[in-house]
């Protein structure tokens, strides 16, 4: 699947996802049963490689500005 986005639409994307992984990392610090615990780490390792995917594409974005 691809999804193409214009410059502003990768930064709110981007913004939105960096504050729910901060949310997340927060979650998991707080969280003590170990298997929900597991399914969050799972989780943040997921939105981890988004973030750097999308950290990519706005390096790129902005270097065509």
């Amino acid at each position: 699947m691809e999804l193409l986005l214009d410059p502003e639409e990768i930064e709110l994307v981007y913004q939105f996802l960096v504050e729910r992984h901060h949310e997340l990392l927060r979650e998991i610090s707080r969280t003590h049963h170990h298997q929900f615990k597991e399914t969050l780490r799972h989780k943040e390792k997921i939105l981890a490689a988004i973030l750097d995917r999308l950290a990519a594409m706005r390096f790129k974005s902005e270097a065509l500005i």
